[in-house]
C-alpha cells in the first residue's frame, strides 16, 4: 500500500497540512498533488475549521516537481491534480479558498513551493530556507501562478531577477522582497506558525473570511469591485451571532469566543 504523502492534524480550529515525502526531499508526485488539493477542499468544506498551517516533515520543504512523474501525466489542456471535492492548492484556477493559510519554510523551496508561499496568506521561513523558481533551467515556466503573483508581490525587477536567472535566494532576500513576513531560527518555524494561525483562529471566521475574500477581490478585479462590497459585507457581518458576542466581551471586558454564525 502507498504511503500517504499528506498529512493531516487537527488542532482545534487549525488544520496541519504536512507534505511528508522526506526521503525525497518532499519532491512533489502526481499523489502528493492530488493529497494537497484534497486537504485544501477538506479546509475549505469543514466549519470547524478556520485557519491551516502548511509545513514539511524533514529537513526541506520542498524541491519542486516530481518531474520524472509528474511530465507524462501533462496533457493539452494542462495537468489535472484536481478530484472531486479538492481545490486547487495554488488557486490559479478554480473556487478561491475562502479560509487563511499560514505557511512553514525550512529548508530548500523550490518552484512549487514558492509558488505556494504566493498563495498563502503569511509566511515564515527558518534561516536555512533558500527558494527558487528554477523552472526555466529545466525548459518550462512557473506554471502555479508565480509569474502572475510574483511581480505583483515583489516588484518587478526583483521576479524578473529571480525567475529569469532560475537563482536561489536566501531567507533575508525572501524577507527584504517580501514573500515571506518573518524570519526565525529553524527551531521555531513551525511553531510560530501554528501560533499565528490560533491567533487567527480566535478572531471572528465571518470576519476574517470576508477580509480574505474582499482583499482577494480587489486583487482580481480591481478596487472599485471590492470597494463596493464593502458596505454590504459590513452589514451582513453587523447582524451575525458573533457581532454581538463580539460587542458583549468587550462591554464585559472578556475574550470574546465566537462560533462562526
Amino acid at each position: 500500500m502507498t504511503r500517504r504523502r499528506v498529512s493531516l492534524v487537527r488542532d482545534g480550529h487549525v488544520l496541519s497540512i504536512g507534505l511528508d515525502r522526506p526521503e525525497k526531499r518532499n519532491a512533489a508526485d502526481l499523489q502528493m498533488l492530488r493529497e494537497l488539493s484534497l486537504a485544501y477542499g477538506e479546509l475549505d468544506r469543514d466549519p470547524d475549521l478556520r485557519v491551516a498551517v502548511l509545513h514539511a516533515h524533514g529537513d526541506h520543504f520542498t524541491a519542486g516537481l516530481d518531474l520524472a512523474d509528474v511530465a507524462p501525466a501533462v496533457t493539452e489542456t494542462g495537468l489535472d491534480i484536481v478530484p472531486e471535492g479538492g481545490l486547487h492548492p495554488w488557486q490559479v484556477t478554480g473556487r478561491d479558498l475562502t479560509k487563511p493559510v499560514v505557511m512553514a519554510v525550512r529548508g530548500t523551496c523550490l518552484t512549487l513551493g514558492v509558488e505556494l508561499a504566493l498563495a498563502s496568506d503569511i509566511v515564515i521561513a527558518g534561516t536555512s530556507a533558500r527558494f527558487g523558481q528554477i523552472e526555466v533551467s529545466r525548459a518550462i515556466l512557473p506554471f502555479g501562478g508565480a509569474t502572475i503573483r510574483l511581480p505583483r508581490r515583489v516588484g518587478w525587477g526583483d521576479a524578473m531577477r529571480w525567475m529569469l536567472t532560475g537563482d536561489l535566494f536566501d531567507a533575508e532576500e525572501a524577507h527584504r522582497i517580501g514573500l515571506v513576513q518573518e524570519v526565525l531560527d529553524d527551531d521555531r518555524v513551525d511553531a510560530r506558525a501554528l501560533e499565528l494561525a490560533h491567533r487567527i483562529a480566535a478572531q471572528a471566521p465571518l470576519a476574517v473570511q470576508v477580509t480574505l475574500a474582499n482583499a482577494h477581490r480587489a486583487v482580481r478585479d480591481g478596487d472599485a469591485a471590492a470597494e463596493a462590497e464593502l458596505q454590504p459585507q459590513l452589514v451582513r457581518l453587523l447582524a451575525s451571532e458573533d457581532a454581538a458576542i463580539g460587542h458583549q466581551a468587550f462591554l464585559d471586558r472578556t475574550t470574546a469566543e465566537f462560533v462562526g454564525r
